[in-house]
């Protein structure tokens, strides 16, 4: 996603206010046009003439991330270029960024896209997903893991689960994927046994999305288990509190049913709006985690 696009945000008004619209244009224009040096908040501040603490809070007041953050979603647009339009290999694209190793990239491209440049360049190719359906309280359950945890998890209703296991393979078109009933078994354990849950045991879970999509779901992991909030909740708790529809949009697209609980994101109101694996089914996780609470 372009940097300008995902710092804004659909429907949200990018025109700072009287005498602030003069810093955040600077510290845009600095950080878009000198990123290769990977300016610090402390050298952008010197360069204003103001204290860092300041400027962090002016740039994240309007914008939503901080001007690290900027810089990276800034760094990271121009390594999706250089890496698929340009084809560079993994090193010169780091150079090219200003950062210092492919170590950095690999980090950037981890922490923002949940998968290596290497990964993301291949769009999964090279990457092993294995899947399985199993029972779940909720209907056939469908799992997707890496080695590096849980990537994906849908719900399919009778004759369904071909349309299901397609709508989750796209987003890695290129993923080898083997079907691992046994590999995948553990995690629909893990995610629906209420003995299984534990602080000391944390799911390792993979979120491919941009980084506005992460935002949002990582909101929704903050929404106590057998509580709901609605959309425009989830926006100002991301700092976008005008975006409410792209908020909705991001929830739809949430891979991770159940996990990342995005059944727990209501309309305005508190009403149900739609849910990618169905209404009905969205009323029985609520109602079974209300009986679970």
């Amino acid at each position: 996603m372009n940097a300008l696009a995902q710092m804004a945000g659909p429907g949200i008004d990018i025109t700072p206010d009287g005498s602030d619209y003069e810093t955040v244009r600077r510290v845009i224009e600095m950080i878009t046009l000198d990123y290769r040096d990977q300016p610090s908040l402390e050298a952008i501040a010197a360069e204003l003439g103001q204290a860092p603490t300041q400027l962090q809070k002016l740039f994240s007041r309007w914008a939503g991330l901080s001007p690290k953050a900027f810089l990276q979603a800034v760094t990271l647009d121009h390594a999706k270029r250089l890496l698929g339009h340009e084809g560079l290999p993994l090193l010169e694209t780091a150079y090219e960024l200003g950062l210092s190793g492919p170590g950095r990239l690999h980090d950037l491209f981890v922490t923002h896209e949940a998968m290596s440049p290497g990964e993301w360049k291949a769009k999964g190719g090279g990457l092993t997903i294995r899947h399985g359906f199993h029972p779940s309280p909720f209907g056939r359950a469908l799992v997707m893991a890496t080695e590096r945890g849980l990537a994906g998890l849908a719900f399919a209703d009778a004759g369904g689960e071909l349309a299901a296991f397609e709508d989750m393979a796209r987003r890695w078109p290129n993923a080898r994927y083997v079907e691992d009933q046994e590999a995948t078994a553990p995690f629909i354990r893990r995610i629906f046994d209420r003995a299984e849950w534990s602080c000391d045991r944390p799911l390792n879970v993979v979120l491919i999305g941009t980084d506005f999509q992460v935002r949002v779901w990582q909101s929704l992991l903050k929404i106590p288990f057998g509580k709901a909030v609605t959309y425009s909740h989830v926006a100002r708790d991301i700092g976008q509190p005008t975006a409410s529809r792209a908020v909705g949009a991001a929830i739809g697209a949430n891979p991770i049913s159940f996990v990342v609980p995005c059944h727990r994101a209501l309309g305005k109101n508190g009403a149900l709006t739609g849910y990618h694996w169905g209404l009905t089914r969205k009323r029985a996780i609520l109602g079974w985690e209300a009986g679970q609470a």
